[in-house]
């Protein structure tokens, strides 16, 4: 199980600030969770940080493991 943290306008979306999914890739998770919330148009602007490490867009099959702590962080306006 994976632990997901939801901040700023996910968190509004998501309705929650915390919730666990089994989730072993970062394309799994981000499908579990834009399925889930309906949030496929905000996860594709979100990063996620795993165990507080970006990961990449770029490697969908990236592993996620078991016990790891998700942070799901919108775009967020400032400088």
């Amino acid at each position: 199980m994976v632990t997901v943290r939801y901040w700023a306008a996910a968190r509004s979306a998501a309705g929650c600030v915390e919730e666990t999914f089994p989730a072993t890739t970062v394309a799994e998770l981000v499908e579990t969770i834009s399925a889930r919330h309906n949030m496929a148009r905000i996860m594709k602007a979100c990063s996620l940080l795993i165990d507080g490490v970006a990961a990449s867009a770029d490697q969908p099959n990236q592993a996620i493991t078991d016990g790891s702590g998700v942070d799901v962080l919108p775009p967020f306006a400032g400088g």
